[in-house]
């Protein structure tokens, strides 16, 4: 498990939430792998009862499954809510770029996404990038939803991601190099799409962009049979 530090403000249940959570996402705790609430409470040095609350959260969510007198697992990757959480996402996304398209970009938005590609290319060549990545494709995103002002949508759409994330996370650590030109090909063609305020174009390269996984199934399920449903 990868450990972070207690925020301030943070108390001991958010705590534990947010680096179990972070911990499933980023496949450090793997899809099936048993949870133990004694361990986890000595790792993140709090008591059992955060952790438990944590899981409780997460069992919500179906990223732990809490089975009596057999303990707490991770739950394998579902295709099903992955598709449900994909439906959710595209059809907002959509709907921000045909915005975009209508209104146009700011020159400050435009600046700003600019940056987020240059920072992607710059990664692109790291052999540590992966996470780094992650969080500049999800920041691009972010910046097309607050760019029309819908970042209140954007965290919505963001908490239902969990599971669509954590295929994510896996498709970066699994086809790496590959992955990583496809995002950063994507963002430029939509960026390209929105540039010049052609909505029929920015929602085809938008669609195609967020349902790579579809066609990246088989080969994630070669290398990883154990981890999906």
């Amino acid at each position: 498990m990868k450990i972070s530090k207690q925020q301030p403000g943070e108390n001991a249940r958010m705590y534990a939430y947010r680096v179990i959570l972070d911990n499933i996402l980023h496949l450090e705790l793997q899809p099936g792998s048993a949870v133990s609430e004694n361990e986890l409470s000595q790792i993140l040095n709090v008591s059992r009862t955060p952790v438990r609350e944590a899981l409780i959260e997460m069992n919500r969510l179906g990223l732990v499954e809490i089975l009596p007198q057999r303990g707490s697992f991770v739950t394998k990757i579902d295709y099903d809510l992955i598709e449900e959480s994909k439906f959710l996402r595209l059809s907002l996304e959509n709907s921000v770029v045909r915005l975009i398209c209508s209104e146009g970009l700011s020159p400050h938005y435009l600046h700003l996404l600019k940056e987020n590609m240059r920072l992607q290319k710059q990664y692109e060549q790291s052999d540590d990038s992966d996470n780094s990545l992650m969080e500049l494709d999800n920041d691009f995103h972010r910046l097309l939803f607050e760019s029309i002002g819908k970042l209140r949508t954007y965290h919505v759409v963001s908490a239902q991601m969990v599971h669509f994330d954590r295929l994510r996370n896996l498709a970066f650590q699994t086809l790496k190099d590959q992955k990583k030109l496809q995002t950063i090909n994507d963002h430029e063609n939509i960026l390209y799409a929105l540039e010049k305020r052609d909505a029929e174009l920015a929602e085809m390269v938008m669609t195609r962009h967020l349902t790579r996984h579809q066609f990246e199934r088989e080969e994630l399920y070669d290398y990883h049979p154990d981890y999906f449903v």
